[in-house]
């Protein structure tokens, strides 16, 4: 798609607004709802991998979310290494654990495929939670160190360092995606979405290439599992292996546009803050409302506009460039006239 003259402009101007944004908005509320925007973005973009780009619509990603968080965690409570070698040794547990789960599953397709998912995160759930070595149901504390420290990945006095390093991850995420889109892979798999007979018939091993769009996905995810756990401090079973966490990706990407850099991002620019502010302001009074409005913001969509809120954007462009062509024509004809 051409670029307009305005996107590079907004671009360069979102990166530096999301730069500055700890040192304009110092208010803890306020930066502790953009990590959490920012950290929903990368997890929406790693799920696009799979589901957007390869069409497979996962609901069982907390369990790549779970492994990185546990992987990471485990190796630095029990055994003092660092959770930045433990981020690169979850996101190599999770790859491996999507190609045990992947191999049998893409076998099965649309609604198929995603009850499978959700019953392979069930069964990970019901492991840990009966996994005494690793904490069991009561999950683990991730012991405070002294100060604020960057290898151990910890910052007590300010959120602005859990800031910068997921920032940076939207930043590797994002790159990833604008490259997987212009790779023979990302045509690949963008053939598979949309016609995996047709693809196959085109030499496409497309199982091989499923394959690696969901080594992609749990990797990312994994990672981002790593920085959640250590910016909460405190993981269980039912915090990261919670089936809510892979729905909440999987809406954030859907809401956006699949198949999309942008979508995600957007998907969770929207979502995120309405969940937050929805828990602050109506506390007790109405629990669980946020998923109240998922659910008629999924039917939506679903009914509306299956391409989420980028295709809506598209559309509004076609519409304005078809104007403009219009109006060009109208001013060329007056012209003759004339």
């Amino acid at each position: 798609m051409r670029t307009s003259r305005w996107q590079i402009p907004a671009l360069l101007a979102l990166i530096l607004f999301l730069i500055a944004f700890p040192y304009l908005f110092t208010q803890p509320f306020l930066q502790r709802t953009m990590i959490l925007i920012i950290m929903w973005s990368v997890l929406g973009l790693a799920w696009n991998f799979l589901g957007g780009y390869a069409g497979q619509v996962s609901f069982g990603h907390a369990i790549f979310f779970g492994l990185g968080a546990y992987t990471s965690t485990y190796l630095f409570t029990e055994y003092g290494i660092s959770p930045w070698l433990g981020m690169i040794a979850g996101a190599v547990v999770a790859v491996i654990v999507s190609a045990i789960i992947g191999w049998p599953s893409f076998r099965l397709a649309g609604h198929y495929f995603a009850i499978a998912t959700i019953a392979a995160g069930e069964i990970f759930a019901i492991i840990f939670r009966n996994w005494k070595t690793v904490g069991g149901a009561v999950g683990i504390y991730i012991p405070i160190v002294r100060g604020d420290k960057l290898i151990d990945f910890q910052f007590h006095d300010s959120k602005i360092g859990y800031y910068y390093i997921i920032l940076a991850m939207l930043g590797l995420a994002a790159l990833t995606t604008y490259a997987l889109e212009r790779n023979r892979i990302g045509y690949y798999l963008k053939a598979i979405r949309e016609d995996p007979d047709a693809a196959r018939s085109l030499g496409i091993n497309v199982t091989l290439y499923k394959m690696y769009a969901m080594a992609l996905s749990a990797a990312f995810t994994a990672i981002v599992g790593t920085f959640y756990a250590q910016f909460v401090l405190y993981i269980s079973p039912n915090t990261v292996f919670a089936l809510n966490i892979s729905i909440q990706m999987a809406l954030v990407a859907i809401l956006g546009g699949t198949g999309t850099l942008a979508g995600p991002i957007i998907g969770a620019a929207v979502l995120i803050p309405m969940a937050e502010y929805t828990r602050v302001y109506l506390g007790g009074r109405a629990g669980g409302l946020h998923l109240v409005v998922y659910g008629l913001l999924i039917m939506i969509i679903s009914v509306y506009q299956p391409g989420g809120l980028m295709a809506i954007y598209k559309q509004w462009r076609q519409k304005e460039t078809a104007r403009k062509m219009q109006q060009v024509t109208d001013a060329a004809a007056a012209g003759k006239e004339g």
